[in-house]
C-alpha cells in the first residue's frame, strides 16, 4: 500500500468518527509526508493544524494507521505548506482547474466590468471592478478553535465550491469576532484559485448609499445590473437593512436574480435572522433556506494562540505569564484583545525593553477596571450552579459528598477573594455554618491553585464568568 493509499484509508475512517466541520478544518490538505520504521509523519499546511493533529487527534489517527498496518508505533507532524491530494476516496474537484488560461500566482486582474456611477456626477475615466478586498484576511492566518472551527468550515467550502455548497452562507456573532475576517477570506481563496471571477464584498451601509444614489439619479438599472454580474456577493452587517423597506426589496430581487443562476452569497449579521427586527419575511426565508453559523467569544486558550500568532506576525516576544495576563483580561472580543497587545508591545518599544507582567499589569489597569462589572453575592452563586452543575439548594443544606462540597468551597474562596466577605458571614450565607469552616475552605482553595492546574483553570474560568461574560 502507497503512502497515498494509505493515507486516503485513514482519512476515509477519520471522517466517520469526527464531525464534518472539524474534519474539513483539521484534514484538509494534509498527506503522509513519510513513512519509516514504524514513524508515519504527517505533513500539515500551517501550525495550527499540526497542533491539533498531535494533541486532540492523535488517538484517532494512530488507532487508523494501526488498524491498517500494526507495525505503526507512532505519528509526528510536519509543515508542508504545498497542497495535498483532495479529502476522501473520491477527489473533488480542484479549484484551480478553472483558472483562466495562463493565470498564475501573482495573476493580475484585467478590466472585468465598468463600476458604474451611480451618483451625479459621471467619472471622468473609467472604474472597473473592485472588490474591496483586505488581502490581509486569509483562511491561513485565522486563528481556529471551538468557538468558531463550523463557521470557518463552512466558509472554506463555499471559497472551494462557489454556489453550490451553501448559498446563501449567513453567519452570525458579536462585534470583534472575526466575521469579516472570515468573510473576506473567502473572496481572497476565491481571488487566489479563480482571480477571472468577479467577486464584490460591501457592507450593508454602503450598499444602502448606492442605492439610494441609484435612485435619486435614476440609476437603478446600472446599480442592479451591475451586482447581478457577481459570481461572489458578500454583504457584511446586514442588520443595518432593518426597517430600510426600499433597500430590502432591490437586495431581494438582487439576491434572488444571484440564487436562480447559482452565484455565491454570503452574508454576516450581529444576530441570527429571526433576531433582525422589521427584516422582511420573504427575505428572511431566503436567508434561512441556506447554512447558518455563528461566531461565539473565544476561549482563553484560543485568545492566547491568537496573541501568539499576532506576537510573531510583529516580531516581538513576550513572556508566557504576560501573555496570559492580557488573554484573561481582554476578553470581550479579538479586537479587544488586539488593542491590549498593541499598547503593550508599544510601550515595549518606546522603552527600548520586554515588558514584564508587572508592568503589563500597569498598562492594562484602565482597561481592566473598564471591563469589570460591579460583583453581587448572587453572580457567584449563580456562576458556581452553572459551572459545576450544582443546585443552590445543595449548596446550603448539610452534606460532605464531593461533588458538592468541593463548589461549596470553591464559591467560599470567591465571596473572600472578590467581595471581601467577612467569613462568619460567609458561613451564615452557606448554611449557617461556623466561620472557621469558611476559614478553612478559602486557605485549601487559595494554597492548593498554586499546584493543581486544573483547580487553578476552574478559578480563572469562573473569574472570567463572573467580569466578562
Amino acid at each position: 500500500m502507497t503512502n497515498e493509499e494509505l493515507w486516503k484509508a485513514v482519512l476515509g475512517q477519520i471522517e466517520l468518527t469526527i464531525s464534518k466541520a472539524n474534519f474539513v478544518t483539521w484534514f484538509k490538505n494534509t498527506s503522509i509526508h513519510d513513512h519509516a520504521d514504524g514513524v508515519v509523519t504527517i505533513g500539515v499546511p500551517n501550525g495550527f493544524a499540526k497542533e491539533w493533529l498531535e494533541n486532540k487527534y492523535n488517538h484517532y489517527i494512530l488507532k487508523a494507521l494501526k488498524e491498517l498496518e500494526p507495525s505503526i508505533r507512532e505519528i509526528r507532524c510536519t509543515l508542508a505548506p504545498e497542497k495535498a491530494p483532495p479529502l476522501g476516496t473520491s477527489p473533488a474537484k480542484n479549484i484551480d482547474a478553472i483558472k483562466a488560461p495562463g493565470a498564475h500566482p501573482g495573476f493580475v486582474r484585467k478590466k472585468i466590468i465598468e463600476q458604474p456611477s451611480f451618483g451625479s456626477v459621471p467619472h471622468t475615466t473609467p472604474v472597473f471592478h473592485e472588490t474591496n478586498l483586505n488581502s490581509r484576511y486569509t483562511f491561513e492566518n485565522f486563528i481556529v478553535a471551538e468557538n468558531n472551527e463550523l463557521a470557518r468550515a463552512a466558509c472554506y467550502a463555499v471559497s472551494q465550491n462557489l454556489g453550490m455548497a451553501y448559498n446563501p452562507l449567513f453567519i452570525y456573532g458579536g462585534v470583534g469576532l472575526g466575521k469579516t475576517h472570515l468573510l473576506q477570506s473567502i473572496g481572497n481563496e476565491v481571488i487566489q484559485n479563480a482571480p477571472e471571477k468577479r467577486i464584490k464584498y460591501i457592507t450593508s451601509e454602503r450598499f444602502t448609499t448606492e442605492l439610494v444614489d441609484a435612485i435619486k439619479n435614476q440609476k437603478i438599472d446600472k446599480f442592479k445590473e451591475y451586482y447581478q454580474q457577481m459570481d461572489l456577493l458578500i454583504i457584511d452587517d446586514v442588520q443595518f437593512l432593518s426597517g430600510r423597506e426600499k433597500t430590502q426589496n432591490e437586495f431581494f430581487h438582487i439576491f434572488n436574480a444571484l440564487y436562480q443562476i447559482n452565484k455565491q452569497i454570503v452574508i454576516s449579521s450581529d444576530r441570527p435572522p429571526k433576531a433582525i427586527p422589521t427584516l422582511e419575511d420573504r427575505l428572511r426565508s431566503r436567508i434561512e433556506g441556506g447554512m447558518i453559523t455563528d461566531i461565539s467569544r473565544p476561549t482563553l486558550e484560543t485568545r492566547i494562540a491568537i496573541l501568539e500568532s499576532k506576537l510573531g506576525e510583529k516580531g516581538v516576544v513576550l513572556d508566557a505569564a504576560s501573555v496570559r495576563f492580557i488573554a484573561e483580561n481582554a476578553s470581550q472580543n479579538i479586537r479587544e484583545l488586539e488593542g491590549a497587545l498593541n499598547r503593550v508591545v508599544a510601550y515595549g518599544e518606546f522603552h527600548k525593553m520586554a515588558p514584564s507582567l508587572e508592568s503589563t499589569q500597569k498598562i492594562l489597569a484602565e482597561l481592566i477596571e473598564n471591563n469589570k462589572k460591579n460583583l453581587e453575592t448572587e453572580d457567584i452563586f449563580t456562576a458556581i450552579c452553572n459551572f459545576y452543575t450544582v443546585a443552590r439548594e445543595d449548596l446550603i443544606k448539610k452534606g460532605r459528598k464531593k461533588e458538592v462540597s468541593h463548589p461549596r468551597q470553591v464559591m467560599m474562596y470567591l465571596l473572600r477573594q472578590e467581595l471581601g466577605m467577612p467569613f462568619s458571614t460567609i458561613g451564615e450565607l452557606l448554611g449557617g455554618r461556623d466561620h472557621t469552616t469558611a476559614l478553612h475552605a478559602f486557605e485549601k482553595i487559595d494554597t492548593k491553585k498554586e499546584t493543581d492546574s486544573r483547580l487553578k483553570e476552574e478559578i480563572n474560568t469562573l473569574k472570567e464568568t463572573l467580569y466578562y461574560a
